[in-house]
């Protein structure tokens, strides 16, 4: 009986995580400890986002990641994403984060990475996009009131530069190719952008190969493999 109330307590506590933060630790073959994190609506920073929107909080996920580091429990972390964008600080954040995990990671996009989303998905160390998920690559764009102009271009063109040079470090595309994508002026109407669906992003080098849950697992445990 008490074997049985310890199961119950384990799953409870499972259904919480994935309710509450969308996080789960999977363990199915029983030889590594993979840990779930998912990043879905968007990505809320330093101020609270209405109640009725879908937000992924950064303060939530950065301890999470630096408990899949510590953790001996967890070899890999499979990261999933359908993000609209957000907070330019707190999705870079989120992205170092990541990037800097000494412990094998994949990340699949399942439905959209758009703007700060898409740091997101190339820091992992293999990205996967299902063939209909999308990519928007555009300028970051400040809201609220604007006090002095000069300076607040000058300190957007710093966020900018700082989420292009992370995006061509993390993967195959060129640093001046992405500054294209970001200022074409024909496919977004009244914006400007790029749209990039499915094989259009693994073209263009910002994620690596197409595939699902089944390829982005089975690439985990290859670099896990890999790494003991």
């Amino acid at each position: 009986m008490p074997y049985h109330d310890e199961n119950q307590n384990q799953t409870e506590s499972r259904d919480k995580r994935i309710i509450e933060m969308g996080q789960v630790s999977l363990n199915g073959s029983g030889k590594s400890g993979i840990h779930l994190l998912s990043i879905i609506g968007e990505i809320e920073g330093h101020e609270n986002l209405p109640s009725g929107s879908k937000t992924t909080k950064y303060e939530h996920v950065l301890p999470e990641l630096a408990y899949v580091e510590d953790s001996p429990e967890i070899d890999g972390l499979l990261l999933l994403e359908n993000s609209m964008g957000g907070d330019c600080s707190a999705g870079l954040a989120i992205a170092e984060m990541i990037a800097s995990l000494s412990k094998p990671t994949v990340s699949l996009v399942i439905g959209d990475s758009h703007s700060i989303g898409v740091p997101l998905a190339v820091a992992a160390d293999y990205s996967f996009i299902v063939p209909s998920g999308t990519m928007v690559i555009h300028p970051v764009r400040m809201s609220g009131t604007v006090i002095g102009a000069p300076q607040t271009y000058d300190y957007i063109k710093i966020i900018q530069d700082r989420i292009v040079r992370f995006i061509a470090d993390h993967s195959k595309i060129k640093e001046e190719r992405l500054e294209e994508l970001m200022m074409e002026t024909g496919m977004l109407t009244k914006d400007v952008g790029t749209i990039l669906v499915g094989e259009e992003a693994v073209k263009e080098g910002i994620i690596c190969e197409i595939g699902g849950i089944s390829q982005a697992l089975s690439r985990l445990k290859e670099l896990i493999d890999k790494r003991k």
